[in-house]
């Protein structure tokens, strides 16, 4: 189906013709001689003078081509364009960021699923995350590791395979055995600023205190409230560990009440898993479609055709008029 962007174009159309039907014609004046004796000139020519202008008068190639030449510059104003089938994008409503704890701790393997072996932790925490990425299809998504620093392992994508698949590739200890919960958020934020969707989404996962962070967790928590990010936070591990490797369960309900969020404790395998599936129902992946029609200008094309038009035309008139000048043969006399 081809369309006029701009169909008012049209009403040039008749340009010409009232240029020359309400405009006077151009003038312009000539060197003349002055005979004392025309009168008598035009009396013997039989060619009586008179006032007025000369018309030139222009031949119908010279009018057909002005005319087709014309209407095509006309309808490329108009902008015609080959509009296409609807096609319909899909674009991320939501931004997702997953902080996952690699401290040392993580290397305890203490985390069962049902009646199975003990599971190290982050292996557990790696298989049961990647599911959940797998299934939010719709959302942007970035993944954040953290230790002693924090790391973007990948910034906001839509390629979930990919994130699932650096995810399976962290080992614990890759960013230092203590733990920065704060840093981890800050980071976070950092990331959220180049996001241009309403939803943004911080789930922060781990197993110990925060010990190594320059930015208070409970601080962080705040500024991220202020920019507008929800944080849902994840405790796994032992409430009643030693040092470093107590959960503190305290600061992880505070910065979720904080930055408007929820607070959950998994206690084994099983129970992480539920706490993802709880998240994707209380936060499921949200996507807009977009629809447009795919637009191809045709401009181009007619003005190229006027272009060749309007050389056919001239190369013509300037043929016509060489045969025209070349004198006639005269025949000689047979002696």
């Amino acid at each position: 189906m081809i369309e006029l962007a701009f169909p008012w174009a049209l009403l040039l159309l008749p340009a010409p013709w009232l240029v020359w039907r309400f405009l006077p014609p151009y003038r312009r004046a000539s060197p003349g001689l002055r005979v004392p004796f025309f009168r008598d000139l035009t009396d013997a020519a039989g060619a009586p003078a008179r006032t007025g202008a000369v018309v030139l008068r222009r031949r119908r190639l010279q009018m057909l081509a002005a005319m087709l030449v014309w209407t095509l510059l006309v309808a490329v104003l108009a902008r015609p364009e080959r509009v296409g089938d609807p096609v319909e994008l899909s674009k991320s409503a939501r931004d997702l960021v997953l902080a996952i704890d690699i401290s040392g701790s993580m290397d305890e393997r203490d985390f069962r699923a049902g009646d199975g072996p003990a599971q190290q932790r982050l292996a557990a925490v790696t298989d049961i995350v990647g599911r959940f990425v797998e299934a939010r299809e719709g959302d942007r998504v970035a993944l954040i590791v953290f230790g002693s620093r924090a790391f973007m392992q990948t910034p906001f994508t839509e390629d979930l395979a990919s994130v699932g698949a650096l995810l399976e590739s962290t080992e614990v200890g890759m960013a230092g055995p203590h733990t920065a919960l704060g840093d981890a958020i800050g980071l976070a934020i950092r990331a959220f600023e180049t996001s241009e969707v309403d939803e943004k989404l911080l789930i922060l996962l781990s197993d110990g205190a925060d010990t190594a962070s320059r930015m208070s967790p409970v601080n962080a928590a705040e500024i991220a409230a202020q920019a507008g990010i929800e944080i849902y936070t994840i405790g796994i591990g032992d409430p009643e560990g030693a040092d470093e490797a107590k959960l503190d369960l305290d600061a992880l309900k505070d910065i979720a009440s904080r930055a408007r969020g929820q607070f959950f404790f998994a206690e084994d395998a099983t129970a992480l898993d539920a706490i993802y599936a709880r998240i994707d129902r209380i936060a499921p992946a949200k996507a807009e479609t977009i629809r447009y029609r795919p637009r191809e200008p045709l401009g181009g094309g007619l003005l190229g055709l006027a272009l060749v038009v309007l050389l056919l035309a001239t190369a013509a008139l300037l043929a016509a008029r060489r045969l025209g000048a070349r004198p006639a043969r005269s025949e000689e006399a047979s002696a």
